[in-house]
């Protein structure tokens, strides 16, 4: 796919503001969405929004399903609006923070309102809604039912499928049509709550594009082990014969560090090609629904991927396994056509990589944390950004750009400054104009660095499983004066 030169904001959906405590699909994304076509942007980015768990920090990477949505950003306002709640059921909403997400209080509050929406639903719902709910049941069935009684059965058993007793974790047939039936209320919940995310996910998609906007999702390569598509599709996944994994995935060490070890399952490429990659097929299909554009999270993992032996500790462990690359893209772009993507290629950047993300014309990232400032003709300067790239002035996995700046070297900030032509006085748009004004297609900011934000908004931070993904914005954050003048450098570099 060939992309148009423009350029979009980073902010993930929990990040917006909101009365409940997270951000949702109600007022905030619409105020966001306005706010971004008031600054001319033509693209809002955000995170993978499947289902987080609090186990792995509420990472939206570690989520319980690759094709369901996050219950936390239902709105409950917009189910106020459709009748399923009263203001009253609403009330007393705690005091939240209003610049952090504290998951564990969201998720009290928000599950047991949505369980009096979805019983008033099931009671009370007029007839087309009754038929929109059977018509979602039915064109999402082949991941919602295994969905719903995968998050049914976790509640009954209150822990990981892999600690289940054997005939519901291996999904013996009879098993499983008892649990349905015992289950039929928590299963009902469940399909409501997708039922509702759905339907608001489409009402904002449908607000976006009527400003111009597109969505830019994420596509994490690899799934948590603990979520319905391994339990669902142990065939696709390098376990045993016990259901566990054999292998985990990460990557291996570099100079100056030990490596990563995920803990995620890997893929059985070789059953996965059998069935022509249905279950990837359908993954891609359930996302490009919702999004326009996808970001595929850890690229090379396409072209070949590191397998750690699930018993082993040290990622060092691990080897480099082949993975269908060519094949894999060939087989989606005749199945699904153009393929919307851009590639996070950052870390490996080796000649293989390079060779698959060519043939098929994916852009790339250039990010300027990853620049020496003091090396003349470095690929992560903006003015040395390629054409057919993703320019960012930083990332959800980054640190903010001042925060970046404040803690360069001396000499390493005399020399950003040198190459951008900045005196430090504003280095967020210093660096916002630089990146603008590259060569690359495509170009992001988060909406930390439109802000100026230091480190202490910093997203997340990689390697650590607590305290990341909680920072919110206000109301005050989407100023007319700040849109005004990213609009302006977005005309000044024909971005629009």
């Amino acid at each position: 796919m060939r992309f148009d030169r423009r350029s979009g904001v980073f902010l993930h959906v929990t990040s917006l503001p909101g009365p409940h405590g997270i951000g949702d699909l109600g007022r905030g994304a619409r105020t966001f969405l306005d706010w971004l076509a008031d600054a001319a942007q033509s693209y809002w980015q955000f995170c993978p929004v499947g289902p987080t768990a609090s186990v792995h920090g509420d990472s939206p990477y570690q989520a319980y399903s690759a094709f369901a949505g996050n219950p936390l950003l239902v709105s409950l306002d917009r189910l106020v609006d459709a009748g399923y709640l009263d203001e009253a059921d609403l009330e007393p909403v705690p005091s939240f923070p209003a610049h952090d997400v504290e998951y564990d209080r969201v998720r009290e509050y928000k599950t047991e309102t949505l369980r009096l929406a979805a019983e008033r639903f099931h009671a009370d719902a007029d007839d087309a809604d009754r038929e929109a709910f059977a018509a979602f049941r039915e064109r999402e069935s082949t991941w919602l039912d295994d969905y719903t009684l995968f998050m049914a059965l976790r509640t009954r058993y209150d822990g990981a499928w892999t600690s289940w007793p054997e005939p519901v974790r291996t999904r013996e047939p009879d098993a499983l049509v008892t649990h349905r039936e015992e289950l039929a209320d928590e299963v009902a919940y469940r399909e409501f709550v997708q039922f509702v995310f759905d339907r608001q996910w489409r009402s904002m998609r449908e607000y976006a594009s009527e400003r111009g906007i597109d969505l830019v999702g994420d596509l994490p390569i690899y799934v948590a082990l603990d979520s319905a598509d391994v339990w669902a599709n142990p065939e696709a996944f390098d376990l045993t014969d016990d259901h566990e994994p054999a292998a985990v995935a990460g990557v291996p060490p570099n100079p100056g560090d030990e490596g990563q070890r995920w803990g995620n399952p890997v893929y059985d490429w070789d059953a996965l090609s059998e069935t022509g990659y249905d279950w990837w097929l359908a993954r891609l299909e359930r996302l490009l629904e919702l999004v326009d554009v996808t970001r595929i999270d850890h690229f090379k993992g396409f072209d070949e991927y590191w397998a750690i032996p699930a018993d082993a500790e040290s990622p060092a462990a691990g080897e480099w396994r082949d993975a269908p690359g060519e094949d894999f893209f060939e087989t989606v772009e005749a199945e699904l056509g153009e393929l919307p993507f851009v590639v996070e290629d950052l870390g490996f950047l080796d000649q293989g990589l390079v060779d698959l993300r060519e043939r098929f014309d994916f852009p790339s990232m250039r990010v300027p944390h990853y620049a020496d400032w003091c090396r003349e003709g470095d690929m992560y300067q903006p003015m040395h950004y390629p054409e057919n790239s993703v320019g960012y002035t930083s990332t959800h996995d980054t640190n903010t750009l001042v925060g970046y700046y404040d803690a360069l070297p001396p000499r390493q900030r005399d020399c950003l400054e040198y190459n951008i032509g900045a005196d430090g006085s504003e280095i967020h748009w210093s660096m916002i104009e630089a990146v603008w004004r590259s060569d690359a297609v495509l170009v992001f900011t988060t909406m930390q660095d439109v802000l100026g934000l230091d480190k202490h908004a910093r997203f997340n931070r990689p390697g650590t499983a607590l305290g990341n993904w909680t920072w919110r914005c206000t109301d005050e954050a989407f100023e007319d004066d700040t849109a005004a003048r990213l609009a302006r450098v977005t005309d000044e570099h024909i971005r629009n």
